[in-house]
């Protein structure tokens, strides 16, 4: 695994189960050929080891007092938990519910949720700090206590005042987490505002991997119905089966956009419509500019708009600056394969223009407890539309040529 220069932890996580060994037996055999797991996973079976399997369970189990609830979804219920021996050390325990139309009682989203965040560890990505089945046999996930909500709330709310240098702090830590996926070979494949929660120093964390996968095979197939629609690249719309790190990266740009304006930029009411949205913003792809394009299963197009140039990204985020808007572009790029990738976002030159990203003791923040909890019970793919909802049709991409 790669090591992060940006400050990464070794992984502490301990999996035990009395039962189906936490079901998470099918973590092994799910597919994505993705490495195995950095944690121990005790198999049960009828004999001694299943005690010891069950004592160890225990002992991770009471090692946590679960307190309130912070939110309930259809997927999982967040409650306020602390270590027993310190009480002032704070977790979030996600109960994930059991559902009985999958295997063991849990969802794909479940699985890859353990799976990858016990394989990540950076400061940049939520942490999970222990796994354990409760004696109603639900799957709980000690998680790291994040109390400043997340980014869709600051964005959101009309008293917070951010500028420029804010919200290249927050970008810088989002990019960060992002390249540390990519370099151990993993997607996210749903980065949005209410994904990146906000930990109590003011540090950014990539949170919720219910869809994330493996892309070590760059040959193997995907499914394309991944990432909320407003977050989607238009490869994934076009019902691509073989993409990269890419995907990610344009969903970042669209994180950036939205922090500069306060609004989506591209809030589709479907896919079609989200296809509409992104041609009228940024071009048509064609074969001229994205070679390949019309072969894709779910190509389709309207009418063709000239693809929009450095001009475009200037007038529409003023904000961002001329670097900034450069960085931008390069990660609106129609074609993925000339799309910047984590690594390039990172080296920009606009982390060193001025104004330099805020200090996290500086940023903008609020208490956002009990978002987090709804966050964290939402199930991968899920967006609130809330006070967003239609907002970003009222933007003009064609009133300036």
């Amino acid at each position: 695994m790669a090591l992060s220069p940006f400050g990464s932890r070794s992984p502490a996580v301990t999996v035990a189960s009395p039962n189906s060994a936490l079901r998470l037996k099918a973590a092994a055999a799910a597919p994505q050929n993705a490495s195995a797991s950095t944690s121990t996973i005790i198999r049960s079976d009828p004999n001694p080891e299943r005690e010891l399997a069950e004592q160890l369970n225990d002992d991770i189990r009471r090692k946590y007092v679960k307190g309130k609830k912070l939110g309930e979804g259809t997927y999982a219920i967040v409650y306020l938990g602390n270590y027993r021996d310190d009480p002032s050390s704070l977790v979030a325990i996600k109960k994930i519910k059991v559902n009985a139309e999958y295997k063991d009682g849990l969802t794909m989203d479940a699985i890859r949720e353990v799976k990858y965040l016990q394989e990540l560890s950076h400061r940049n990505i939520i942490a999970l700090h222990d796994v354990f089945s409760s004696k109603d046999q639900n799957l709980n996930l000690v998680l790291e206590f994040l109390p400043g909500g997340d980014l869709e709330m600051l964005i959101k709310d009309g008293d917070i005042h951010y500028g420029a240098a804010d919200i290249k702090a927050w970008m810088g830590m989002l990019a960060r987490g992002v390249w540390f996926c990519h370099e151990n070979f993993v997607l996210h494949r749903d980065i949005k505002p209410n994904n990146l929660l906000i930990g109590a120093d003011g540090e950014v964390k990539l949170a919720d991997f219910g869809l994330a996968r493996s892309f070590a095979d760059p040959y193997l197939n995907m499914t394309h119905q991944v990432i909320t629609r407003w977050y989607r690249p238009p490869e994934l719309l076009f019902g691509a089966r073989q993409y990269s790190g890419a995907v990610d990266v344009w969903s970042m740009g669209m994180v950036f956009a939205e922090l500069l304006l306060r609004v989506p930029l591209l809030a589709g009411m479907s896919d079609l419509d989200q296809i509409t949205k992104i041609c009228e913003a940024f071009g048509t792809p064609t074969e001229e500019n994205w070679p390949g394009v019309t072969q894709l299963p779910n190509y389709v197009t309207d009418k063709v708009v000239p693809l929009q140039g450095r001009d475009f990204f200037l007038r529409q985020f003023p904000t961002a600056g001329p670097v900034g808007a450069d960085l931008l572009m390069s990660m609106c790029v129609l074609d993925p394969r000339k799309r910047a990738t984590a690594l390039q976002v990172l080296q920009h030159r606009w982390w060193t223009t001025e104004p330099r990203p805020t200090n996290n003791e500086d940023l903008p923040r609020k208490s956002g407890t009990k978002k987090m909890g709804d966050d964290l019970a939402r199930v991968g793919g899920e967006t609130d539309e809330g006070l967003f909802k239609n907002a970003a049709r009222q933007l003009d991409f064609g009133g300036k040529k």
